[in-house]
């Protein structure tokens, strides 16, 4: 049985990260991000469990983990 995913839409990224929507454009760009996914021709949205794996790897190499 498949697992149902969260998505996140940009506003909910900018929150996540605390970084502007440039700034999350240009760590996208940077591979720094996870990229999104394209849902739709002007729609986009990131997995909420890709952005916590990268909050968590930022956690981890703060602490001397990573």
């Amino acid at each position: 049985m498949l697992e149902t995913r969260k998505f996140l839409r940009l506003p909910a990224v900018i929150e996540a990260t605390g970084w502007s929507r440039a700034t999350i454009w240009r760590k996208v760009k940077s591979g720094v991000l996870p990229a999104p996914i394209p849902i739709g021709p002007r729609s986009v949205v990131w997995d909420a469990a890709e952005i916590a794996q990268w909050q968590q790897r930022c956690i981890d190499i703060s602490r001397g983990a990573g």
